[in-house]
């Protein structure tokens, strides 16, 4: 093993690699800033490039384009409440409530210092632990994934969110809107008025830049009296003032979410954003000051910010050891592997071992490039905020506006976000969260499809769902969030005891 090791450090010590991380983490930093285009996205044009390339520079380049690309989705949300990634929508609302108390460093230097740590502590739990977590993911069926996304969706409608009846309203919102296109099942057309750009659905890019960036706009422009605009920053200090203490006082919630995104990034198909808002909501769960979720709590906000990056590294758990895509990203990965000739499976623990630590000493390499490109970028990111008030809504709408037309080269989409931004605000003005919306429209369909070929399977019969263990205890795991937040909910409105008067008196 050890000279397998130092075989692969001579591997990634080649100039011709480190200078391939370099340009794919810049790459990654530039793709992930702009909202719309996703870390998948910047894999998916950056696998042409890798045609030309050796296995391991081709490898690394991916690796590191993504893991800069997922943090830098943090900054236009802490700026500018405008995720650039799906997996910052989760804390968006965190970071961007700092800002507008005038701490924008303390949110930009939480999510990076968060995404570091999380990234290696992935990295080394993926090194270690990797046939382990693969096993228990390649254990999981259909029944399993229906409990883990239902449960994703609970935890976001009724712990992440403040008033589990207006989470409710929002996830079944979003549930609506991950119906429409073609059913799964029958192939029939459902509730596209005869739009054939609604055959393929909505999509989610430009949702979540309406829901979030748009409406924001709008409760501005609306707002007289200047409350809704954030407030003007007259300093910036350097993110690293204090950081420190930061990460080491909230060390057990970034603990928690790297180790949670390490786990939940492990099973086929999660990926980084529902491990972020599982991070959050666990992090809700168990916080001594929950009532302060939402306002810029510092909590969440790690332990979400770690649990992205560390979710990266757990999707390459069933990719290398099983050849299952952990998340789109390694969906991607597995075809340049194979077309490198690295078929991905057990065997290449056997017959290429050297090529797999290099593999994981690149992931290494990526995280700890991400802190000073990190740096730099907030370093520039940062003046956003000093654009005069009346300047910063058009150029964030037009910006918005590229971002969902680049998708699909489709001014339906751009007609998408226009029509988001406009149920965001609704939503907003009457206190219902629109981040269970969000994640509905992303698992609406991993609900549906894993539910009806359950149903298929088991020939209608419902005890299927909890004939298996693992699914049986994600079930009544979810079954009792929902009871206990229904009961909570009917206490809450119960009308209070009358008052009785002391004994004596008159």
């Amino acid at each position: 093993m050890i000279d397998q090791i130092f075989a692969a450090v001579a591997i990634v010590a080649d100039p011709q690699v480190l200078l391939t991380i370099l340009a794919a983490a810049v790459m990654g930093m530039i793709i992930g800033a702009i909202p719309g285009l996703t870390a998948v996205m910047g894999v998916a044009l950056l696998v042409p490039l890798t045609f030309f390339m050796e296995p391991i520079p081709a490898v690394a380049a991916i690796v590191a384009l993504a893991a800069t690309a997922i943090f830098a989705g943090d900054v236009p949300g802490a700026l500018l409440r405008m995720p650039g990634t799906p997996a910052s929508a989760a804390y968006v609302d965190e970071a961007y409530a700092l800002t507008r108390a005038g701490k924008p460093q303390v949110g930009l230097g939480l999510c990076l210092g968060a995404a570091v740590i999380g990234g290696l502590v992935g990295t080394f739990i993926l090194i270690v632990a990797a046939p382990l977590l693969a096993r228990v993911a390649l254990g999981f069926s259909t029944v399993e994934y229906f409990w883990l996304s239902l449960l994703g969706l609970t935890c976001a409608a009724f712990i992440a969110a403040g008033d589990p009846i207006k989470g409710l309203i929002s996830l079944l919102f979003g549930l609506m809107c991950a119906t429409v296109g073609i059913d799964p099942a029958s192939g029939n057309l459902r509730y596209t008025m005869g739009s054939v750009d609604l055959m393929g659905g909505i999509n989610m890019i430009p949702a979540m830049i309406g829901l979030f960036a748009v409406s924001e706009i709008l409760r501005q422009a609306l707002s007289r009296d200047g409350r809704g605009a954030a407030e003007p920053v007259t300093e910036v200090r350097s993110v690293q003032h204090g950081l420190g203490q930061h990460l080491w006082r909230l060390r057990g919630n970034v603990a928690r979410g790297s180790l949670v995104g390490t786990i939940i990034g492990a099973l086929p198909g999660a990926g980084a954003d529902i491990a972020a808002w599982v991070a959050y909501a666990v992090s809700r769960r168990f916080s001594k000051t929950p009532e302060r979720f939402g306002k810029g709590h510092d909590e969440g906000l790690a332990e979400a910010g770690a649990a992205n990056n560390g979710a990266l590294s757990g999707a390459w758990v069933p990719t290398l050891v099983f050849g299952i895509p952990g998340d789109s990203i390694t969906a991607i990965v597995i075809g340049v592997l194979i077309l490198k000739g690295l078929d991905p499976g057990p065997t290449i623990f056997l017959r290429q071992p050297e090529l797999v630590y290099a593999i994981f000493l690149t992931f290494i390499l990526a995280n700890l490039v991400l802190w000073p490109l990190g740096w730099l970028l907030i370093r520039f990111a940062r003046h956003i905020v000093r654009v005069p008030r009346s300047l910063l809504p058009p150029i964030v709408l037009v910006t918005c506006i590229i971002g969902s037309y680049a998708i699909n080269n489709s001014l339906f989409d751009v007609g998408v976000m226009l029509v988001f931004g406009i149920i965001g605000w609704i939503f907003e003005e009457n206190g219902i969260p629109v981040a269970p919306a969000i994640l509905a429209i992303v698992l609406g369909g991993t609900v549906e499809f894993n539910f009806t070929t359950t149903m298929l399977k088991a020939d209608g019969d419902l005890l299927a769902f909890f004939a298996r263990p693992v699914a049986a205890g994600l079930g009544v795991v979810t079954l009792i969030i929902w009871i206990f937040t229904a009961w909570r909910a009917w206490q809450s409105r119960r009308p209070s005891p009358p008052l009785v008067e002391a004994a004596g008196g008159d």
